[in-house]
This record gives structure tokens, C-alpha cells and sequence, in this order.
């Protein structure tokens, strides 16, 4: 059990920058281009509000939002804010090294989130992006497990996306005791058939997760970066742990997490919010 949560929220958001969508408004399609993806609006509040509206129903105590240098409107907008006066909000930001042009990495900033609190290091924490909407359900599984480090594996039948999307998230294996064996970045569309658990399910990596600081810190400081992707990447920091024999334990779930990656997916989650 833990009353710690970290959102990963420092990203460049390049796919949403890239991406097109005829049917977004203007003042839309210039917050998708402008704004961090927690930032964009969607009936009148930030997508990350609806995060963070789950987080306080299921009990969290302490949130810590990694941002980029420029956290300024992320302050602006949680900081201090009303409808979250039981959170204790607080940022950390993630630095770009003085050779690189964008951040290094989910590793990396959460290397530097723990060095900001070092409390962390010696707790337990969920770790979450900032542009999924993970259930209350699944944040109060993940905050109450009876495990130090834990995954939650999506039951892919549950997951109302196209397989090409999916190819773009993680899949996962584990062995009879669902204990974590292999994660797998953007998997081959032709091979994600083939990563299946016992029960002939696909388990997919939506980026939530339970760690304790005191036995995955060292594997943050030490991540390697990707060979192609040149970032330093959570995935690769817990491989490495379990292959120290530290057990990763996966929780099976079974529902949709409504996603914002690119400019389409805002008119679909204005649809979701419009039917709650």
C-alpha cells in the first residue's frame, strides 16, 4: 500500500504536435500544438484534472508532477487548486541534459524526481502518464497492492483500440505465478499474437506501476539508453531490476484507459466525457 503517486508529465508531445484533425476547432488544434497533453481542454478543464479527480477518490495523499523545465501553467493550474485541496501536489521537473534537444526518458525523469524527494527513495510509489485516464478502480488495485513492485497487465480484448495502436504501447510475459518476465516496447503488429500469458490473454503495458524507491533507485541511476530511441526508458530500468531476481508482480485488468496521444483522440474523449 502506498500514498505516493508520480505522473509522468515532461514529454514534447510530438505525436499530438504532428498529428491532424480536420474536425478540432482552432482554439483546439492551437492548445494540441501549444500545450502539454495533460493541459489540453476537454469541456473546460485540463485532461489531467480527470486524473487527478481519480487519484483523490482513491486516497492518494502525495502527488509529485514531473514537467518540463517550463512548468509554469502546469503551477498555474494545480497549484494551490480548490478541487484538490486534500492532494498535497508538488512538481519536480525534469532537466534536458546541455547535449540533448528533449528530455531523456521516463527513466530519466524519474531518476530526477527522486533525487528532488529524496523521501521517495526510501517509500513506496505508483508511477502513471499524464495523458491516460487510468479508472479509480484501477488506481486503488495498483495503491493497494500487497506487493512492493507491481504492473498493471491490461487484458488486450478490453482495450477498444486498432492492433497498430496497441504496436505502439508495450506487451508483456509472465510466468504461473504472474510474476513479470519480459516487457516489450512497441512490439511487431505481426508478433503481438504470440506474447500470450496462461490464461491465452495478451497483457498490455498502459505505463502504471508500483515500485519501492529503495530497491529501484539504483536501477534508475544506472538505466542505459535505448540503442534506437536514445532514451532512457522505465521499461529498461525494470528489466534490469528483475533480472536481478527482484520480483515484478502483475495484477490482471480488464477495461479500456481512454489514451490521448494524438489530435483524433480529443474528439473522442470529448464523446467519453460528454456520456459520464
Amino acid at each position: 500500500m502506498t500514498e505516493n503517486i508520480i505522473i509522468l508529465a515532461g514529454g514534447v508531445s510530438s505525436r499530438m504536435k504532428k498529428s491532424i484533425d480536420q474536425n478540432l476547432s482552432p482554439q483546439k488544434i492551437a492548445q494540441a500544438n501549444k500545450l502539454s497533453k495533460g493541459l489540453i481542454e476537454l469541456r473546460g478543464k485540463p485532461f489531467l484534472s480527470y486524473l487527478l479527480d481519480n487519484i483523490l477518490k482513491a486516497e492518494f495523499k502525495n502527488v509529485y508532477i514531473i514537467t518540463g523545465e517550463n512548468s509554469q501553467i502546469f503551477r498555474k493550474a494545480f497549484e494551490n487548486n480548490p478541487n484538490f485541496k486534500s492532494l498535497k501536489i508538488q512538481f519536480a521537473t525534469q532537466y534536458i541534459p546541455d547535449n540533448r534537444e528533449k528530455p531523456y526518458g521516463t527513466a530519466d525523469a524519474l531518476y530526477q524526481c527522486l533525487n528532488q524527494y529524496p523521501d521517495l527513495k526510501d517509500d513506496t510509489f505508483c508511477v502513471c502518464n499524464s495523458d491516460n485516464l487510468y479508472s479509480l478502480n484501477a488506481l486503488k488495485i495498483l495503491k493497494n497492492a500487497n506487493s512492493h513492485q507491481a504492473i498493471l497487465a491490461y487484458d488486450i480484448d478490453h482495450l477498444k483500440y486498432p492492433i497498430e495502436r496497441i504496436s505502439r504501447f508495450a506487451v508483456m510475459r509472465f510466468n504461473e505465478n504472474y510474476h513479470l518476465l519480459d516487457i516489450v516496447e512497441k512490439p511487431e503488429t505481426n508478433k503481438i499474437n504470440s506474447y500470450t500469458d496462461a490464461f491465452q490473454k495478451i497483457r498490455v503495458s498502459m505505463n502504471i506501476f508500483l515500485f519501492d524507491g529503495k530497491s529501484f533507485f539504483k536501477y534508475l541511476e544506472s538505466c542505459p539508453a535505448h540503442s534506437v530511441r536514445d532514451e532512457k526508458e522505465l521499461p529498461t530500468a525494470l528489466m534490469n531490476m528483475i533480472e536481478d531476481n527482484i520480483k515484478v508482480i502483475g495484477i490482471p485488468i480488464a477495461e479500456h484507459v481512454p489514451d490521448l496521444t494524438s489530435k483524433s483522440d480529443i474528439t473522442e474523449l470529448e464523446k467519453f466525457f460528454k456520456n459520464q
